[in-house]
């Protein structure tokens, strides 16, 4: 079964459906999903798909894979890995290539009748799914070739994939009775609709429900020329000309925290933004988070688990809420000692400059600059100049180039789904194709709000051994250009472009034999691609490559690089401590003795109150618009960021202790470990590159917290 479609499923991005149309379902319609595409590459033909396409090509996908599961059912020949788990692992072929073009289009280039359609087919790809991995002839079958698995001479990726199949049965409820199979189908059902319910609550909260409009120029004090024009911008697109509009959007939303004097407009851009989906109207999200977290944790009861994270957990390197629990706090501790002193100089700031108020989280980005500013002489708008978006595009180039001898061939003549999308042929140093990636950069209506990587079709293998390229996709909502000032990002944004480039290289690089097991990693395990990327973000020698003034084309001046690095520790009080609390937050609620929750946010006080959370900032996703779990794939498993941060400073330093940023020798390892990161358990992956486990010493004093 592809594993796309797993991703899907688990994201709750699937869709299905089930309502009778005979004409729709028919494979003579004119319908770009069923005939070959002959584009470039096999890219999806965008311009040819449209809405009314996915309904009919996901049911007749649906149908194609339950032939041909029934035929594995069917089969009277012993069960073996050939008649069972690969004609498995190979299904779905139509419904994956369906499913990657609308999950990422529903997520980057939605509208209502794309939210309408995923309503109406998610309940029934979720039912598919459940059909599939609940029936028990079909699970009799691969049991019997799992439990005979050493005795069929199979190969170690003919093992770990048989294993995984098996795992996933068990996990899906396929030892379960039939009254509690349909009990967990039902409960199935009703999270996938919830989950899309979520996403377009907060859809409509950032983008449609809430805008700063600032008439008064006066208003704009202490703000930049390029954030001024840009909010002229789009005040003219909103139909508010001559005004200036501030938004949700953090490319708009966070250069006003920072630089406004007016604290009042501060405060009501801010609390905008924190009180998304909790405002009492149509798109309030705190029922949805009471049925969410019920429904999960009869989902683990049914499972035989203690609670949803132990469900979630036992599959990650963690293993155990315990061990996570144990993890943040060894974070948390010293980021809060930490922000507490950044609060006192902070405040100290305040009491100079005769303000009368005690520092508020709308206050903090604010006085943050002006104490970066007082201890490192270093101004944000110094550094914005040297990273164009353009020039952190080159900056990623040159390191995929020095680390694996990439090169990336932007393709005007490939379709696009949206104008703003960007094409490129990923070409291996010999030019032999690697696969295609999209990059799509500014934030708009229909894009959800974040930065992440998603793929329109996964590496893998044919079953006569022929390899699929991948085609994928990094999505950011960066700073758009004003004028004729190109899109400058600030370092924070560029490290994000490093971030998930890894992904894509993550998902480019993955060659494994069955699609299952290919690139397939524990959640805690999924970070580490990308965040290594970011360390040649900040080292000088790719600095002075890539960040160049888009005036003068001069590179980025030593002692500006000095400051940055100087400030490398600076407000990891602030940055760690939000992450944290909001890791300890998803894991309170997947943890709760009592999954009845009457009252959201006062849950969510008890569990900021327990660890000691200071007024002066909040977690970093309140419950409300907290998408990653409530919306996306990192239920009880927030805290994989910085679990993966572990791995990736220990793994950068492979490289620094031999001298050689993009050593040869090092970087063949580690694309190693990329390429077959599915092929064992995650810590085994990992030693296998290092010659040993990580510890978190060396991340915490990278991050000044020791």
């Amino acid at each position: 079964m592809k594993k796309l479609l797993f991703v899907i499923f688990v994201l709750g991005l699937a869709l299905v459906s089930c309502q009778s149309q005979k004409k729709e379902n028919s494979t003579t319609m004119e319908n770009p999903f069923f005939k070959e595409w002959t584009t470039p590459f096999g890219v999806p033909p965008f311009d040819e798909i449209k809405v009314e396409h996915y309904v009919p090509a996901v049911k007749e996908g649906i149908q194609q894979q339950q032939a041909e599961i029934d035929a594995i059912v069917a089969n009277t020949a012993e069960p073996t890995f050939e008649n069972t788990i690969l004609e498995m692992d190979k299904s779905g072929e139509l419904l994956s290539k369906v499913s990657g073009v609308f999950g990422p289009l529903n997520s980057a280039n939605t509208n209502e009748e794309m939210q309408a359609v995923a309503r109406e087919i998610s309940p029934l790809t979720t039912q598919h799914r459940d059909n599939i991995m609940m029936n028990p002839e079909l699970f009799k079958k691969v049991k019997a070739v799992y439990e005979k698995r050493n005795d069929q001479g199979l190969d170690a990726e003919q093992l770990r994939v048989t294993e995984k199949y098996y795992q996933d049965f068990v996990r899906s409820g396929a030892n379960l009775s039939s009254e509690d199979q349909e009990k967990l189908k039902k409960i199935n059902t009703e999270l996938s609709g919830l989950s899309l319910k979520f996403g377009e609550n907060l859809l409509a909260e950032t983008n449609k429900n809430f805008k700063l409009v600032i008439d008064n120029e006066a208003d704009l004090a202490g703000l930049s020329e390029d954030v001024v024009a840009r909010a002229a911008e789009d005040a003219k697109k909103s139909g508010e000309d001559g005004k200036w509009v501030f938004t949700l959007a953090k490319p708009s939303m966070i250069p006003f925290l920072q630089y406004a004097e007016n604290r009042d407009l501060r405060e009501k851009l801010y609390r905008g933004y924190f009180m998304r989906g909790d405002n009492g109207n149509e798109n309030d999200n705190k029922e949805a988070i009471q049925k969410i977290i019920k429904l999960r944790d009869e989902k683990a009861e049914l499972l035989g688990f203690d609670n949803y994270a132990d469900y979630v957990i036992d599959n990650n390197m963690a293993k155990t809420p315990e061990a996570v629990y144990d993890f943040l706090m060894k974070l948390w501790e010293p980021a809060l000692d930490m922000a507490k002193q950044d609060v006192k100089e902070m405040q100290a700031i305040i009491n100079r400059e005769g303000g009368d108020f005690k520092l508020a989280s709308w206050d903090w980005w604010y006085y943050n600059e002006k104490l970066r500013k007082e201890k490192f002489n270093l101004d944000e708008g110094e550094i914005k100049p040297y990273f164009s978006l353009q020039n952190a595009k080159d900056g990623i180039f040159y390191v995929a180039k020095n680390l694996y001898g990439l090169k990336f061939i932007k393709r005007d003549d490939l379709p696009t789904y949206h104008e703003e999308a960007e094409a490129y042929e990923v070409q291996e140093a010999d030019g032999s194709l690697l696969g295609v990636l999209y990059m799509d950069f500014h934030p708009r209506d229909g894009k959800r709000v974040g930065a992440w990587s998603t793929g329109f079709r996964q590496a893998s293998y044919t079953k006569d051994g022929k390899r699929i390229p991948r085609i994928g996709s990094i999505v950011m909502n960066f700073t758009r250009p004003a004028g004729d000032t190109p899109a400058l990002l600030s370092f924070d944004e560029v490290s994000t472009l490093f971030h998930e480039f890894g992904h894509a290289l993550h998902g480019l690089f993955t060659d494994g034999p069955y699609d299952r097991t290919a690139g397939s990693v524990p959640r805690d395990f999924v970070e580490l691609p990308s965040q290594i990327m970011e360390n040649w973000a900040a080292e000088p020698e790719v600095m002075k490559v890539f960040a160049k003034h888009y005036q003068t084309g001069e590179p980025i001046p030593d002692e500006l690089i000095e400051k940055l690095q100087k400030s490398g520790t600076f407000n990891q009080g602030f940055i760690t401590g939000e992450y944290v609390a909001a890791s300890l937050l998803d894991l309170d609620y997947h943890t709760a003795e009592n999954a009845e929750i009457d009252d959201v946010r006062a849950f969510e006080k008890a569990s900021m109150d327990k660890i000691g959370l200071i007024p002066e900032f909040i977690p970093r996703y309140r419950s409300t618009y907290f998408s990653h779990i409530f919306a996306g794939g990192y239920s009880a498993g927030y805290y994989v960021y910085y679990w993966a941060a572990v791995l990736d400073t220990d793994a950068f330093y492979a490289f620094k202790e031999t001298g050689d940023l993009f050593n040869p020798e090092v970087a063949a390892k580690f694309r190693e470990l990329l390429a077959k990161s599915g092929s064992d358990e995650g810590m085994n992956v990992y030693v296998n590159f290092r010659g040993k486990e990580p510890s978190i010493e060396p991340y915490l004093k990278k991050k000044g917290l020791m």
